[in-house]
Parts: structure tokens; sequence; C-alpha cells
């Protein structure tokens, strides 16, 4: 599954490289590197993560039955993925820009920007969770938004069974989205409050409710792989993310 390497190995790689920065800057506080890192990348990393939790929703989607998806699983990928790269975009100027001021009212610039892709991202996480809630219930009670074709329903997938694998990789795709909802819900408000705010000079509240939210984040990909729960997956499938 080629797609996990830009989006959860990226998201990895992103956060190591943010908290060992983290733990640089700890031991020499007064170093302006490990700071420019621990900004950028502990805001963006987590980004991508969220777009591997789009893809893998549309190939259940595709597994199950499209009939009961509000989008298509083409669309679906393509328009959540496409503003989770806006996202991360916009993260990365602010990040940029607010680890590179020299004045209290540059970095709140940056900070203001940063906020910016932060909130979409959650509006984003919003809207995937109301879809994926309609499709699984529409599911569960085989309440199709519009007809299958003729030729599928000739081959029996009026249907598709739910596995247990499947049930399994729906779980550990809701609790990560879960946990990145929460991250981004954190880090909205953290923002918001400014570089001298209370939430954004709390350790503690960083380290549960961002760190510990994507390391969970990842640890369950890491457990309900895509890659061995839904290694059953129609190559159409793949081929129309190409």
């Amino acid at each position: 599954m080629w797609w996990l390497l830009p989006t959860a190995v990226l998201a990895g790689v992103g956060e190591v490289l943010g908290w060992s920065a983290r733990l640089w800057s700890s031991h020499n506080p007064l170093l302006n590197t490990p700071f420019l890192m621990q900004i950028s990348t502990t805001i963006i990393a987590p980004t991508p993560l969220a777009a591997a939790n789009f893809v893998t929703l549309g190939i259940i989607i595709n597994r199950l039955g499209d009939h009961y998806s509000r989008l298509s699983t083409r669309w679906y990928t393509i328009i959540f993925c496409t503003v989770d790269i806006i996202s991360l975009v916009i993260q990365a100027v602010g990040g940029g820009l607010a680890s590179s001021a020299n004045t209290l009212d540059g970095a709140n610039n940056g900070a203001h920007i940063m906020l910016g892709g932060i909130v979409l991202q959650l509006v984003s996480l919003v809207v995937y969770v109301t879809c994926a809630l309609e499709f699984y219930l529409r599911f569960l009670k085989d309440r199709p938004i519009r007809e299958i074709s003729t030729s599928n329903a000739e081959k029996g997938e009026i249907k598709r069974p739910m596995d247990t694998r499947m049930m399994i990789m729906m779980g550990g795709l809701a609790f990560s989205s879960l946990c990145l909802f929460i991250r981004a819900v954190y880090r909205t408000i953290e923002l918001a409050g400014g570089w001298d705010g209370r939430i954004i000079s709390t350790e503690l509240y960083f380290n549960v409710l961002d760190g510990a939210m994507v390391t969970l984040a990842i640890y369950t990909l890491n457990f309900a792989h895509p890659g061995l729960l839904l290694s059953k997956v129609p190559s159409s499938f793949l081929m129309q993310l190409e």
C-alpha cells in the first residue's frame, strides 16, 4: 500500500523530528534551531496522518459498497485529501513565519495563519466523521443512498458482508480519527490563546492532548494495519488513486 509512505510514514518521521527537537531544546533552551524545528514539525506532522485515514475509509467504502456513501470512493479521497494538503500548506506557511519572526507581533501573525490551517483541518475532520458515520449506519440498516448498478446486482454485490478483519479495521480507524480530532481541538484552543496563553505554556496539556493523541493514532494504524486487514481490496480502487 504505497499511499502509506506519503501519509502515515511521513507523519511518523515528522513527529520523531519534532519531539527530538523538543528534547534537544530542553538541554539547550537558548538555541534557535531546535526551537524552529519543534514549532514547525509538531504542528504540521499529524496532517498527513489524517490523509491516511481518509484513504483508508475510501477503501472500506469501496469494499462494503459505495452506494451507501454520500460520495463515491474516488471523490471522497480527492476532496478530503485536497483539503488536507491545503491545510498542510497553510500550517507550513504559518509555522515558517512564526518560527522566523523577530517580534511578538510577527510570531502572532504566524500563529494566526497556523490557526487557520488547524481550523480547516478540524472542519474537514468533522465532515469526514459525519460522512463515515452516515455510511456506517446506512450499511447496517441496508438503506443505500442510490441504487446499485444492474451489473453489480447480478454479481450479488448488493450488500457485501463485514467480516472480523473489517470490523477491527473500522474500530481502529474510528479510534485513530478520534485521537486526531482531540488533537485538532486542543491545537485550535492553544493557538487561539496566543503565545503567552495559559494553555500553550502548560506542557502537560501538550504532552497529553497532542503528543499522546498522535502517538496513539500512529500505533493504532500499526496494529490495525490496512495492509493486513484490507488485503482483499480490488485493484480497481488503487488504480483510481493513481
